[in-house]
């Protein structure tokens, strides 16, 4: 499989992923969380299906398209573990959705990094929310695998509920 077949089913994935967590959650009250803005695309896209939701988006750095750059209440910029404490005190378990893009471009580095911020990631989210993930993420207490809406490979991406 080329790169860019590779680049379009992941992206498929987590549209596809983002749509079902939207749909699950629908009948929910609580705001969404996005970790790691990029250029801001997936934050557009849940702005776009979840336009009555608040999102409030992690990352070092603002890098995305102006269109695409959420308000200053709504971002919390620097190091994921020196924001996410300040997001628990501030936040609470509030969140129904919560997305994890947050790579390195190594995929060994991705995956320690989720390792190491899914537990605290874990303590904003509200009771049935659910955590999309593009890497996976390791037995979490009062966390349940999800299945994947269909046509998405196993692995792809990765869903799981909060009991």
């Amino acid at each position: 499989m080329s790169r860019l077949d590779s680049a379009i089913r992941r992206l498929q994935a987590q549209k596809a992923a983002l749509e079902d967590a939207a749909r699950r959650t629908a009948g929910l009250r609580g705001l969404v969380l996005e970790f790691g803005l990029g250029n801001g695309r997936t934050y557009d896209h849940l702005r776009t299906i979840l336009s009555n939701r608040r999102i409030v988006v992690f990352d070092r750095q603002v890098a995305a398209h102006p269109d695409c750059i959420p308000p200053d209440e709504d971002l919390y910029l620097g190091d994921l573990f020196k924001t996410l404490p300040r997001a628990i005190a501030e936040l609470g378990r509030s969140a129904v959705i919560a997305h994890l893009d947050i790579g390195t471009g190594n995929k060994d580095q991705s995956v320690a990094l989720v390792t190491r911020a899914a537990p605290m990631i874990a303590d904003l989210l509200a009771s049935g929310a659910i955590l999309v993930s593009d890497q996976p993420i390791e037995s979490i207490a009062g966390l349940i695998p999800l299945p994947l809406p269909d046509g998405i490979a196993d692995g792809r991406i990765h869903m799981l509920q909060r009991t």
